[in-house]
């Protein structure tokens, strides 16, 4: 290569360089802030599950103290008065319920079970949960029209509590002496995919007290 030519390859290089380093100097920011913004990130990410872990543990060790509070009325106070966060109202309130229950004191366990029913922001299982024990909780003091039309709700095809709530439509038909119709629920009980086997016996138990055959289509 003549002399002329490796000076032409060298002012070439030189100004490719010249062109990227005037690159960099012009754009490299943006580099810059794309990497903080990433460190910026895991690290807001790290500093928020630190922070959901620390409120998620002194939500369970405050709820841990109210359980564990020898009186019944004085722990019923101390399950009221923990803070819940988010989803874990659930908890608490099947936990106010059920202390309730244990006091028999079914209008504040009927209260913490309505307003777990009715909060839209919880899934929809819980819903169906806490419906099915307010109705199972109410017993004959709900009237009948109104236990059936909430079940029902809960038995929508596709709900999880289906077949229980099938089982309970069928006893409150059978308090109020509709048989067929009783007997009808039932048969679906037992028509549901992957019900349990208690929940078979029970229903077949019931059937046959009815009257009719569980093994008939």
């Amino acid at each position: 290569m003549s002399n002329p030519d490796s000076f032409i390859d060298e002012v070439t290089e030189e100004v490719r360089r010249d062109k990227l380093f005037a690159f960099f100097r012009r754009y490299g920011w943006i580099g810059v802030v794309l990497a903080l913004m990433i460190v910026g990130g895991a690290a807001f990410s790290e500093w928020q599950k630190a922070r959901h872990a620390a409120t998620a543990r002194a939500f369970g060790d405050a709820l841990l103290v109210a359980v564990e509070t020898p009186d019944p009325a004085a722990r019923q106070a101390a399950l009221a008065a923990v803070v819940p966060t988010g989803q874990n109202v659930i908890v608490q309130q099947f936990l106010i319920a059920a202390n309730a229950v244990e006091q028999k004191d079914k209008p504040a366990a009927a209260a913490a079970l309505t307003a777990l029913a009715a909060d839209a922001s919880l899934p929809q299982s819980y819903r169906d949960l806490a419906t099915l024990k307010l109705v199972l909780l109410a017993g004959a003091e709900m009237p009948a029209a109104d236990r059936i039309a909430k079940l029902q709700d809960v038995a929508t095809p596709g709900r999880p509590f289906r077949p229980f709530a099938l089982e309970q439509v069928a006893m409150v038909e059978v308090e109020m002496g509709d048989t067929e119709a009783a007997i009808g629920h039932l048969r679906a009980v037992l028509q549901e995919p992957l019900v349990s086997q208690a929940l078979q016996s029970r229903v077949s138990q019931v059937m046959v007290a009815l009257g009719a055959d569980p093994a008939a289509e």
